[in-house]
């Protein structure tokens, strides 16, 4: 059964993001968690001692949670249930990232999914500083960042951002592999270059071993040549193909950088419109331990 951890902090897009994977999983059978964090304000006070202020605060916080949570399940079954579909809730004082780390090494998740934005970010962004941080923090577990008010389409076109530098696993693409096979869906290897020259040495090999990955896939190879900035070229080639979801591999230096660095957060022309899956470099201590749990 498939474990799907979904942070919510009762936002609009976060509501969304939980639309989106029931329908996105509505033949699997899944365990959805749903986690609702929080932290104590700190307020100094003449009147009362700040660790008395901190765990009334607390306590109120904690009623907010739990309530909210109780609040969204209801709404999930009012929608319709899917007998497929389990809920979990969690609400925890503890910082947004902590626990993520905590569940994805305890619960054994295979996905996180959540809004690109929560209910304290502005207009003017595309990605909030809670989904910046899941991303460059979590090192274990794919992350799927929903857009607000994006109509469900099934990805059966996924665009598979990258520059043949880095040599990927079998393991580390699994996320995307397993995505494709369940939705038949073709996968759109894009490489933007500045400037269009011939791949060396390194990146024909490292395209040779990703095209073998994707050997029972139907894959296209599209090289272009960036314009403006890099994503601006990624947001454009996802438009005219008409993709459906954008997938990336996570490691250090990598294009994720460049959508994750605040100019390009908060500039009011940059919108993605599709969801976007964000994939760790999964070091080998992970994946023996990985293949441990399995076999347990």
């Amino acid at each position: 059964m498939k474990q799907i951890l979904i942070p919510t902090d009762f936002s609009l897009n976060a509501w969304q993001a939980i639309c989106y994977a029931q329908e996105l999983f509505k033949d699997q059978e899944c365990v959805f968690h749903l986690l609702n964090t929080y932290t104590p304000a700190i307020v100094s006070s003449r009147f009362m001692a700040q660790h008395r202020e901190e765990e009334l605060h607390q306590q109120g916080s904690g009623n907010y949670s739990e309530a909210g949570l109780k609040e969204l399940v209801e709404r999930i079954q009012r929608n319709g249930p899917n007998p497929k579909h389990y809920f979990e809730t969690y609400s925890s004082f503890s910082l947004l990232t902590d626990e993520v780390n905590n569940f994805v090494e305890h619960e054994n998740i295979d996905l996180i999914i959540m809004g690109t934005k929560g209910m304290t970010d502005g207009d003017h962004i595309y990605m909030g500083k809670n989904t910046v941080r899941l991303i460059k923090t979590i090192k274990n577990c794919p992350i799927l960042a929903v857009p607000r008010n994006i109509d469900f389409s099934v990805p059966n076109e996924i665009s598979f951002s990258t520059d043949f530098n880095m040599f990927y696993t079998h393991s580390e693409l699994e996320p995307l592999i397993e995505m494709a096979l369940t939705f038949n869906a073709t996968i759109r290897i894009v490489h933007i270059q500045d400037g269009l020259k011939p791949l060396d040495e390194i990146q024909r090999f490292n395209l040779g071993m990703l095209r073998k990955y994707l050997a029972q896939i139907e894959h296209y190879v599209h090289t272009i040549s960036e314009v403006k900035s890099f994503s601006d070229t990624l947001l454009a080639f996802n438009r005219e193909l008409d993709i459906h979801l954008l997938a990336m591999l996570n490691y250090r230096n990598s294009r994720v950088d460049e959508l994750t660095q605040e100019p390009v957060i908060n500039r009011d022309s940059f919108e993605v419109q599709v969801p976007i899956m964000i994939i760790p470099e999964i070091s080998i201590i992970y994946r023996n331990k990985k293949r441990k749990s399995q076999v347990a």
